[in-house]
């Protein structure tokens, strides 16, 4: 993972920096950035871009891109993200860094000195206690990753929920000070699963994201299946699976615990599903 740069330091570590930081963080700033970034001007930036982040761009579908935003939510090659076909296998919607947390009543993400819950993350009681010691996934998208995400199973979806806010880099810098996934813009929906009950899908804005863009609202949803796809900048994709659905590997939630994460691609296994004969009863 890539160095905090001098920018980021200065802006969530220096008293000067926290006073630009509530200006450029108010949603509209970004929403400037995002519409600046869908003119014909900024394809100028394109290769540049894919240079620097060494994206093999023999992978994705590269038509004559009119922005750079549309360069940036490229469509990637079925053949460069396989989708596991395995109904028992519970995959990853999208590229990125993961982090897993066990759920403690309503407790969640204890990053350095900072605590979320679940009912904070949804502003919905009621939803969160469905989760209950269950599992909180998180995943970071960075700059270099691609940035369309998939159903991770067959079912239907509610329709979206949005919550308003501000628009903080969700790098590991401004996760050590500040509140990030209870501040951001998101949008959420409740997964009505096949194989692993009622999975939360949470997509989190990020600083110059200037909008997450859910394909569906009520929906009939396949494996795989695009789901929707996040504009310019890093983003964050946050699930709640319910108590004793899914075992994940404990390399996962070791490497939580020392501050890691593990890289991860879109439709990969990341866990599997628990049959019923092996919860351990109390």
């Amino acid at each position: 993972m890539k160095k905090e740069s001098f920018g980021l330091r200065f802006l969530y570590y220096t008293g000067v920096g926290r006073f630009f930081l509530k200006f450029i963080t108010n949603r509209w700033i970004s929403q400037i950035g995002g519409f600046l970034l869908s003119t014909r001007f900024s394809k100028l930036f394109i290769k540049r871009f894919a240079c620097k982040n060494h994206i093999k761009m023999e992978e994705y579908y590269c038509d004559d891109f009119n922005s750079f935003n549309a360069f940036f939510s490229r469509k990637i090659r079925q053949e460069a993200r396989p989708i596991d076909r395995e109904k028992s296998h519970f995959i990853s919607p999208s590229d990125g860094y993961i982090s897993i947390y066990s759920i403690k009543n309503d407790l969640v993400l204890p990053v350095k000195q900072s605590h979320y819950t679940i009912s904070s993350l949804l502003k919905n009681e009621k939803l969160a206690q469905k989760y209950k010691d269950g599992i909180c996934l998180v995943i970071r998208l960075c700059v270099e990753h691609y940035h369309r995400y998939c159903y991770i199973d067959k079912g239907k979806k509610e329709g979206n929920i949005y919550i308003p806010g501000k628009l903080h880099t969700v790098r590991p810098i401004a996760l050590e000070s500040v509140p990030v996934f209870i501040e951001n813009a998101r949008e959420y929906t409740v997964l009505h699963t096949e194989n692993f009950g009622d999975v939360v899908q949470i997509e989190v804005g990020a600083l110059f994201v200037g909008k997450i863009n859910n394909f569906h609202e009520e929906h009939s949803f396949s494996r795989g299946e695009e789901k929707g796809t996040f504009l310019f900048g890093g983003s964050t994709i946050i699930m709640l699976v319910e108590k004793d659905r899914v075992k994940f590997p404990e390399k996962y939630f070791m490497k939580t615990e020392q501050g890691e994460e593990i890289s991860i691609k879109m439709g990969e296994k990341i866990g599997v599903k628990l049959k019923k004969d092996s919860i351990k009863t109390k």
